[in-house]
């Protein structure tokens, strides 16, 4: 799998299921202008899959205030997410989640974005798109490993403090919290403020 970071985000058509419930076209390029989050998951009605999709959920409206578009998809067609999301959570649905759910029903959106394993399902891929569409940050889990929707919320924010202040964000940089000055200096009085 080779990085798409710096690189132009794939673009793609395909069929999704929209947070009324009703069936749209999607495509990436139409969402230049607006940050993007972009995660792939193996399979609905599955296991760790609902526990990602519903955290998602609980976020969107943080996601929102931020101006940034937030998709999931799969390599299941847009009926069964439509099925999956008119599933009650206690019966192994994830109930009407609140932001499009894309069908990767040939694959082709996973292999372009090198998340595809064994020609079958996708990793646990997650791609922050910038609003020229230049992907700026990629994370790829294995299929157990569920991932942390704070820490893509923390990554967005750091990505648009940088593009909005130009100064570059340490480790675990937080909204809120002081970030460096990307030149000799300003790295070692911020390690001399921070680290002493």
């Amino acid at each position: 799998m080779t990085s798409l970071v710096t690189r132009e985000a794939p673009d793609f058509t395909a069929q999704a299921v929209l947070p009324d419930g009703t069936f749209s076209e999607i495509t990436l390029a139409q969402q230049r202008g607006n940050h993007v989050v972009l995660f792939f998951y193996p399979l609905d009605f599955t296991f760790v899959c609902p526990s990602e999709i519903l955290a998602f959920d609980r976020a969107v409206d943080q996601f929102a205030e931020r101006h940034t578009k937030l998709f999931g998809i799969s390599v299941d067609s847009h009926f069964t997410h439509w099925a999956w999301r008119n599933t009650p959570v206690d019966q192994g649905g994830i109930g009407p989640v609140r932001y499009p759910l894309i069908s990767d029903l040939d694959k082709n959106i996973a292999r372009d974005y090198g998340v595809l394993v064994n020609e079958s399902v996708a990793l646990r891929g997650l791609f922050l798109i910038d609003r020229q569409g230049i992907v700026r940050h990629q994370l790829v889990n294995d299929l157990p490993l569920g991932r942390s929707v704070e820490e893509a919320i923390r990554v967005l924010d750091a990505l648009q403090f940088t593009e909005e202040h130009g100064e570059v964000c340490p480790a675990n940089w937080r909204r809120g919290q002081p970030a460096m000055v990307p030149s000799a200096e300003g790295v070692a009085s911020y390690l001399a403020q921070h680290h002493a």
